[in-house]
């Protein structure tokens, strides 16, 4: 960590996490988005702010399951499903992946991380892609495996970040309103 992100409170990158030909110790950016407003601060996010955005998501996520599966009822003739339909269950998991990595895409925030102002962004700050997102989603399903360690790892790392942010090279900032002096 550099100097100048001690005195500043905020943590510097990690060369091996500076993009190609950007300063190793740069700053975060003070802006996550081109058009975030510069009365705006950004800063990591912590991990509790982190997961009430995520029980946020889980309800919202679970309502869109659950209006998946009602919708399904007069395909089958207001029957159940089989449970371990393959078909189901792929059309279930393809709905997961498409809520978070299409809200990540588009704005960098879930409905959830928007509730706590939070946004997820490339390391350089700007926007997520496809691969980076899917990248993100897969590597939280290995974060989660050991008893959710990789998403706890943000609670002790220096820059905040859970394991699935630095695979996906990505990571999650705080948006607050700068304190008027």
């Amino acid at each position: 960590m550099s100097s100048s992100a001690l005195a500043n409170g905020r943590p510097g990158r990690d060369a091996a996490d500076a993009p190609p030909g950007a300063p190793a110790s740069g700053d975060l950016p003070r802006r996550a988005a081109s058009d975030a407003p510069p009365d705006v601060v950004v800063e990591p996010a912590g991990v509790v702010r982190r997961l009430a955005a995520f029980g946020y998501d889980l309800l919202l996520l679970a309502a869109l399951l659950f209006m998946f599966t009602l919708c399904l009822f007069p395909l089958t003739g207001g029957r159940a499903i089989e449970p371990g339909t393959l078909w189901y269950r792929a059309s279930l998991a393809a709905i997961v992946v498409l809520f978070f990595t299409g809200f990540w895409v588009r704005g960098g925030q879930t409905l959830g991380m928007k509730a706590w102002r939070l946004r997820l962004v490339a390391r350089d700050g700007g926007p997520v892609r496809w691969p980076s997102a899917l990248a993100r989603f897969a590597a939280s399903l290995v974060s989660l495996a050991p008893a959710g360690l990789g998403f706890w790892w943000a609670a002790i790392d220096p820059q905040r970040r859970a394991w699935h942010d630095r695979l996906s090279k990505t990571r999650i900032v705080h948006e607050r309103q700068r304190r008027r002096a």
